[in-house]
């Protein structure tokens, strides 16, 4: 039947409208490759021109023209994706390793820290120490090994605040970032707010016994190691992926996604006891509005308030579904809602009181295991998808307004459309810090930025 039907309306019974086309050259456009077809040959047309020069030459029949123009369609494809997938690799390379600029301010303020007492301030002040576990202020906690990246968050925070005397911002570093940390804070006041500069080796809580988060890392980079094989290694190996699959998997050999600093919000908890309520902000944002307003928020008894990443205008950004991130065609993971939205780390509401009650934290660690001992075929990237699955359902959604995504990733953002968000995220690789950023947009950063600074200028850190 579908035989005597497909011979009586031809091309319509495809899909298609009648047209002049001969039928042949929809079959043959239409046929799966093969893999004799992905080998280059010389006698492809090259251009548009040559594709068209060989036709007014040869002249041939309907099957003939559509074969070499399949031909010329398959190359061009095999040499758009070959050129997209050395784009990624060298944005790769280029986000993955530390600038000179970024080392060198590193460098200078750890010499000032040690040579300078006035570098070496107790963070906050003796007075101002009871404010850290007070809830009558509005907490925030900044998590970075990257000191420019800390400063802006910090002075975009600040600068925006309509009351910044009621303003505390907690910085989490590491132990080699702490003493240009300090210096860089000590020597760049924010007061009236309070900012406290605490390494991770200073909290009780993370010397004492087994802490999950860094067995956690240290099981991901040895099955990293085994699993991957490193960037060249994807690359070489892929032949027919598509380049945001591959881009995907770069981006999972990320320094960032290895991270103590990365992991740590999972344990705002314990590192918090005292606190009910927090902001939690990523080292890519720029904060342009007065972040009080979030602590209005009804969150509703929920843990985690953040923006859904599936709904909006811009559909590359925000189409983002736990099928985005998780693994469906594995039995674990089968038992969620692909379809079911996602959200985002960056800009994060979290509710200690009721976190305190779940069992969110174990869940996490639940996954990153499960993850682990299936040499990572849950999910790939990051510490988003473990996440998905540790707060679900504890998810309370807030406006976009409080968090746009993609600055990092999507150039088409338009400075007039980012200047309308109250946080600006710089998600992706293209870091503001970074030769790769998007120059329309690294502006809304550099503006936070004081380039005659002894330190920036000293380190040639300039606006573009």
């Amino acid at each position: 039947m579908i035989g005597c039907l497909g011979k009586r309306k031809g091309p319509r019974i495809l899909g298609r409208m009648e047209s002049n086309v001969p039928e042949v050259i929809y079959q043959i456009l239409d046929e799966a490759i093969s893999e004799e077809e992905v080998e280059p040959k010389s006698d492809i047309p090259q251009t548009l021109h040559d594709f068209m020069a060989d036709i007014k030459q040869t002249t041939p029949d309907a099957k003939a023209f559509a074969l070499k123009l399949r031909q010329m369609v398959l190359l061009l494809e095999q040499r758009t994706r070959k050129a997209k997938i050395q784009e990624y690799l060298y944005r790769h390379v280029a986000s993955s390793s530390i600038p000179k600029h970024l080392h060198c301010l590193a460098l200078k303020l750890a010499n000032e820290h040690s040579n300078n007492a006035a570098a070496r301030l107790q963070l906050p002040s003796a007075d101002l120490v009871p404010t850290l576990v007070d809830n009558s202020y509005f907490h925030f906690v900044l998590a970075s090994d990257n000191v420019l990246a800390a400063s802006v968050v910090a002075k975009s925070l600040i600068k925006n605040a309509l009351r910044p005397r009621k303003f505390v911002l907690h910085i989490i570093t590491d132990r080699k970032t702490y003493a240009p940390m300090q210096a860089w804070f000590s020597l760049h006041p924010l007061a009236p707010a309070v900012i406290e500069v605490k390494a991770l080796h200073q909290f009780d809580w993370l010397s004492k016994g087994k802490v999950p988060v860094l067995e956690a890392i240290e099981k991901d980079q040895r099955v990293r190691s085994k699993f991957r094989g490193g960037s060249s290694a994807i690359v070489a190996k892929n032949n027919t992926e598509k380049p945001q699959v591959i881009a995907a998997k770069l981006q999972a050999l990320s320094p960032k996604y290895n991270s103590l600093m990365n992991h740590i919000r999972i344990h705002l908890p314990e590192l918090f006891p005292s606190l009910n309520k927090v902001v939690f902000l990523d080292d890519d944002i720029v904060i342009q509005t007065d972040l009080s307003a979030l602590w209005d928020i009804d969150m509703n008894g929920k843990v985690n308030g953040a923006v859904e990443t599936c709904r909006g205008e811009d559909s590359f950004v925000m189409s983002k579904r736990f099928k985005s991130y998780l693994n469906f065609s594995h039995p674990l993971i089968a038992n969620f809602d692909p379809n079911e939205c996602a959200w985002a780390y960056g800009t994060n509401i979290f509710d200690l009181e009721a976190w305190r009650k779940t069992n969110i934290t174990l869940t996490y660690y639940h996954w990153l295991e499960q993850n682990l001992k299936s040499d990572l075929s849950l999910w790939q990237l990051g510490t988003l998808p473990p996440g998905l699955i540790a707060f679900h359902g504890q998810v309370h959604v807030i406006d976009p307004f409080w968090h746009m995504l993609g600055l990092g990733y999507q150039d088409n953002i338009t400075l007039s459309d980012a200047e309308t968000a109250g946080v600006i995220h710089f998600n992706g690789r293209a870091k503001p810090w970074l030769d790769i950023a998007f120059p329309q947009l690294r502006p809304l950063w550099a503006k936070y930025i004081d380039f005659s600074d002894k330190f920036i200028k000293g380190c040639h850190i300039r606006v573009s």
